[in-house]
């Protein structure tokens, strides 16, 4: 019978931590067909003790044979497998976006019975509006700094960066709601309008390349199409929601 392949990995297992790499290594390494030598390193001064040895810096650490490969990140980067993705990417808002789509659908289907109508249309934009929301509101501060490259009235009035989510998520909210079509229509209407100028001039006009504040500030994706959709998306809800009653 063929041997499994081995390998060994030396990784913090303390009382008060359990180190999430370490266990994600082990994960790896076993999910590659390798029988692990899991090693645990039980205190402080054995992980020092460690580190020293081997001249390295952090822990988990695993070996292949006689080859140090290093910690996760390094082990899935040997596998052929990135630990996260790395440059531009629209994985967020795809995920963002299809989740609000399924939400809206089952929610205008409990609501109505009915999973694709009007209703689940309008849901899905105004659902989209307040989770855009509260991934700008996660860190208000990166996101308003990211706002500034490119938005018109934030590069002229600082505190608008501060503002827009709160304001996106309360036209959100109220288009849910249906309720106070007062506040939510101009509001999404001129954050829209503003929005759309803005990402228009910065990526078609001045040709710059720049990461989207559309889903917060440690974003890493890219300014354009989806950022330009989130603001169209606004101004069609609210141009639909000041039209409704006359063709309905």
């Amino acid at each position: 019978m063929k041997q499994p392949r081995t390998a060994k990995l030396y990784r913090m297992v303390m009382p008060g931590h359990v180190c999430p790499y370490g266990i994600k290594s082990k994960w790896l390494l076993e999910r590659e067909g390798y029988a692990v030598e899991d090693h645990h390193l039980t205190t402080r001064a054995e992980t020092d003790a460690f580190k020293a040895e081997h001249g390295v810096k952090t822990t988990p650490q695993a070996f292949i044979g006689r080859e140090r490969i290093g910690g996760y990140t390094d082990l899935a980067a040997h596998f052929g497998k990135p630990a996260k993705t790395e440059g531009t990417t629209y994985r967020p808002v795809i995920a963002l976006f299809a989740l609000m789509a399924l939400m809206a659908a089952g929610a205008a289907y409990v609501a109505t019975g009915a999973a694709f109508s009007l209703l689940a249309a309008e849901w899905f934009v105004s659902f989209s509006m307040v989770g855009l929301a509260y991934l700008k509101l996660r860190d208000v501060e990166s996101f308003s700094t990211m706002f500034l490259n490119y938005d018109l009235l934030a590069k002229r009035w600082v505190p608008y960066g501060y503002v827009y989510p709160h304001a996106e998520g309360l036209a959100g909210l109220l288009m849910t709601a249906h309720v106070l079509d007062i506040v939510s229509i101009p509001l999404a209407l001129t954050i829209g309008t503003i929005g759309a100028v803005s990402v228009f001039k910065a990526v078609y006009v001045e040709k710059r390349e720049l990461k989207c504040a559309c889903v917060g500030g440690d974003s890493n994706v890219p300014l354009g199409f989806v950022s330009l959709t989130e603001n169209l998306f606004m101004i069609g809800m609210a141009l639909w929601m000041l039209a409704k009653p006359a063709l309905l």
